[in-house]
Order: structure tokens, then C-alpha cells, then sequence
């Protein structure tokens, strides 16, 4: 049996959750996601996508599918950040949710990420446009899939 569902607009929520509670937990969900990935922990950062999520950025040509496929490309460019001596940030804004059904949102985000080099300034290395699509796992939400668009190159399909 599903769990009652609350209207927001024309969507439905999660059973109890406005949009403003909504909105809450995915801002916690990104604040958490990215801390791992800014850290370097590939193995829990991998755990916040669904066994089957994808993330496909689009200088790929096919999206990285599947746990163990998203933890070796954290490890991958953990070991080119440390050769480079640098440390990357990520800052997810202007964050849009779009409830999808009770256990489904859409999320269309601005993403920074920052290069800080060791003894340097920060500076801006990319800013990308993110099309997450997020489900509840128990109490857990988790990236089904993820489309990353990035603004200095020319528009692509997907």
C-alpha cells in the first residue's frame, strides 16, 4: 500500500511533505552528495545513486552507468586533483523541483565548480546546468539519473 499523497500544484508529494519540506530534504540531499564527491569518498558518493543510476555529462558520448562505473571515474580524477595539487568545490543553486509521483522528483539546478589550487586562489572552472531526476530508497533520496550541460560549450542532444 502507498503512502497518501499531498497536492502541490498540479503534482503530488511525498505523503507529509509540502513543497517547502521537499525542497528541504533535496538541499540536504545535494549538501551531502557533493560534500562526498568534494572529499574524494568515491565509494559513498557512488551509494547516493540508485544500483542502476547513470550520470552523463556531456563531453561523454554515452552516459557512466552503475555503481562501480561512478566510483572509478571519482577515483580517476581524485588521482589527477592530487598530481595537479588542487581541490574542487561544487555549488548546486537555483535549485527547481518538480515532484514527479510520490516517490520521483525532477530537479534542474545551476552547478559551480571551483578549482583551488594548494597556495592559489580559487577560481571558477565550470558552470553547468544539472537535470537530476531523484527517488526515495527507504528514507533515502538517490540519483536515478543525471545530465550534466555545461554553458561554455554549444548546445547538444542528448
Amino acid at each position: 500500500m502507498s503512502a497518501p499523497t499531498t497536492e502541490v500544484g498540479t503534482r503530488s508529494t511525498p505523503a507529509g511533505a509540502g513543497l517547502a519540506e521537499l525542497y528541504a530534504q533535496v538541499q540536504q540531499f545535494y549538501a551531502a552528495h557533493f560534500h562526498l564527491l568534494d572529499s574524494g569518498d568515491a565509494h559513498a558518493w557512488a551509494e547516493t545513486f540508485t544500483e542502476d543510476g547513470w550520470f552523463w555529462p556531456q563531453v561523454l558520448p554515452e552516459p557512466v552507468r552503475g555503481r562501480a562505473a561512478l566510483r572509478a571515474g571519482v577515483l580517476r580524477t581524485r588521482e589527477k586533483l592530487a598530481a595537479a595539487n588542487e581541490q574542487h568545490r561544487h555549488w548546486h543553486g537555483m535549485v527547481h523541483v518538480q515532484p514527479v509521483d510520490e516517490r520521483t522528483v525532477a530537479v534542474r539546478c545551476y552547478a559551480q565548480i571551483f578549482a583551488i589550487p594548494a597556495g592559489g586562489p580559487a577560481r571558477l572552472h565550470l558552470h553547468c546546468v544539472c537535470e537530476d531526476v531523484l527517488v526515495r530508497e527507504g528514507d533515502e533520496w538517490k540519483v536515478r539519473q543525471r545530465k550534466v550541460v555545461r554553458d561554455d560549450l554549444p548546445p547538444r542532444a542528448f
